[in-house]
């Protein structure tokens, strides 16, 4: 069986696409994934790093970049989808997956002319145009927010949560044991976050004063694992979230606010409605009111503990798993090695 996955851009859309092609690639490793991106994203570099092969586009973003980047972005369009049905032709796909951005409505819309299975993915609790826009095309959209449901048809809508890397969620097992003292993480998310990063320097010491003891990982780039620490403080990225809540980590959220969507700040209120955070917007982030809010939560056991199970209420680690079983019952199962265990459960 052959899958393609559009996916690109940021690590909240390449990592769950990572961690769904582990997960069908473990029920049946004679799978081909091959994922489709551009070069302007993350994938170049995360891909090699997975041991995945990238075929390159050339579409281009239309929203957020302005009348001539959206111009710049419509007139790519054709292109895009002569490429993708080149792609449909020459992998002889199965099945084809679109994680928005992008890549991937030129991608579905393709699958859709050539006949191919596709669903897509959307991780964050507001969906973006790309997916919105294909939606009517898919036969399946699975959501990891209840909230991001009513862009799309319900009938094909199911509610999965987003998929986790099972190294990411071994590690949670793994790294139980904690030193006993308070223990601070601060990350943002797999691009870092620039003015995260300022105020907590510029009241790090004053921390320091009223949480005496404190150890401190900051992440200033790249990607980490919340799997140890008391308290996060990070974006609120649809990879994050999930993470977060499959840790049962309490957390102050600072959404990007630069985000088309503003999808952040919706993911970080779902994580704040629960009780699981915090939320701090980045027009009003300094360093003194960063201090102030971590101290009151680290000076607080009961209410760390409170938070940590909100944000485990919120856990959904078998997203994959599901995903994998519907869509080999979406291609009638003769794809499925396992059907024994699959599809039939769904």
């Amino acid at each position: 069986m052959t899958i393609i996955i559009a996916a690109g851009g940021t690590g909240g859309h390449l990592y769950p696409a990572v961690a769904l092609a582990r997960e069908f690639l473990r029920r049946d490793p004679a799978t081909k994934v091959l994922f489709v991106g551009t070069a302007r994203g993350l994938e170049s570099n995360v891909l090699a790093h997975e041991r995945f092969d990238l075929t390159l586009i050339g579409a281009k973003p239309v929203m957020g970049k302005g009348l001539f980047g959206a111009v710049t972005g419509l007139c790519a369009m054709p292109v895009s989808l002569w490429q993708c049905l080149r792609i449909l032709r020459l992998s002889r796909a199965d099945l084809v997956i679109g994680v928005g951005g992008y890549t991937s409505p030129m991608m579905i819309l393709a699958a859709a002319w050539a006949g191919v299975t596709r669903v897509i993915l959307e991780p964050n609790a507001n969906p973006g145009m790309a997916n919105k826009s294909v939606g009517p095309f898919a036969q399946r959209v699975f959501l990891a927010f209840e909230s991001a449901a009513n862009s799309f048809n319900r009938s094909k809508v199911r509610v999965v949560g987003t998929p986790i890397r099972k190294a990411f969620l071994e590690g949670i097992e793994q790294n139980r044991e904690k030193s006993g003292l308070p223990h601070l993480l601060i990350f943002g998310g797999s691009q870092g976050a620039k003015a995260l990063n300022a105020a907590m320097m510029e009241g790090l010491s004053e921390l320091m004063t009223q949480v005496p003891h404190l150890i401190v990982t900051h992440q200033t780039g790249g990607s980490d694992h919340p799997r140890v620490a008391d308290l996060v403080v990070a974006r609120a990225g649809a990879m994050t979230v999930a993470e977060l809540t499959a840790c049962g980590k309490p957390a102050i959220l600072i959404p990007l606010p630069s985000a088309i969507y503003d999808h952040q700040t919706r993911n970080a209120k779902v994580m704040e409605a629960a009780g699981a955070a915090v939320v701090l917007p980045q027009s009003s982030l300094t360093g003194p009111l960063l201090v102030r809010t971590v101290a009151t939560i680290l000076r607080d056991p009961e209410r760390l503990r409170v938070m940590g199970e909100a944000s485990l209420s919120l856990r959904r680690i078998d997203a994959a798993e599901v995903i994998v079983r519907e869509c080999y019952a979406l291609m009638g199962g003769h794809h499925d090695v396992n059907r024994s265990v699959g599809a039939a459960g769904v």
